[in-house]
């Protein structure tokens, strides 16, 4: 079994992303591979998870494009 990670972030936290992301599938109005965020977009957490299979930490962002986005660690950085 591997250990949960400690989230390095908060909830509340302002973040920016890191590199720009784009819809893996998990928005089923918008085409597989759009762009949903780009880099340097301004976000906040909203919550804090965890894979179940990783336990690494996942942070869903509110963008201010509109878009809730989970994060991983390495994709966000805090403000």
């Amino acid at each position: 079994m591997i250990e949960p990670r400690v989230p390095k972030y908060q909830w509340g936290q302002p973040v920016l992303a890191c590199l720009d992301l784009y819809n893996d599938g998990s928005y089923p109005d918008r085409e597989p591979d759009v762009l949903l965020v780009q880099s340097g977009s301004r976000g906040e957490i909203v919550q804090v998870g965890s894979h179940e299979e990783s336990n690494t930490p996942v942070y869903l962002v509110e963008f201010q494009e509109g878009f809730v986005v989970g994060c991983l660690e390495e994709e966000i950085s805090p403000v």
